[in-house]
């Protein structure tokens, strides 16, 4: 089994925060392909980011999905399409082995 996650952004890169229906569409498509999901939506995560001398600051939003087998190209053209939504030049979407006890 994989656990696999998503850091989304909430703001754009001048600032403005994403619509809340950009994150339910993400949202409502991974149930829909696999059946569940976890969301952090409510603690504050933030990462920061050194870029041009500056330490940046970005709020975010962490999707967890857990799959049975890694369809490695699927996730990496998702993430493609993440990043043209949310207007970054890349986007952490990662997959860990996992074990369920």
């Amino acid at each position: 089994m994989y656990l696999l996650q998503l850091f989304l952004p909430l703001y754009n890169n001048s600032g403005d925060r994403f619509g809340q229906q950009m994150f339910m569409d993400v949202r409502d498509e991974l149930v829909s392909r696999f059946g569940g999901i976890t969301t952090y939506t409510r603690a504050p995560v933030r990462g920061l980011w050194h870029t041009d001398g500056q330490v940046v600051p970005d709020d975010l939003v962490i999707y967890e999905i857990i799959v049975d087998r890694l369809e490695v190209g699927w996730w990496r053209e998702y993430r493609r399409k993440l990043e043209r939504q949310f207007e970054q030049t890349s986007l952490v979407v990662r997959a860990q082995r996992i074990v369920l006890l």
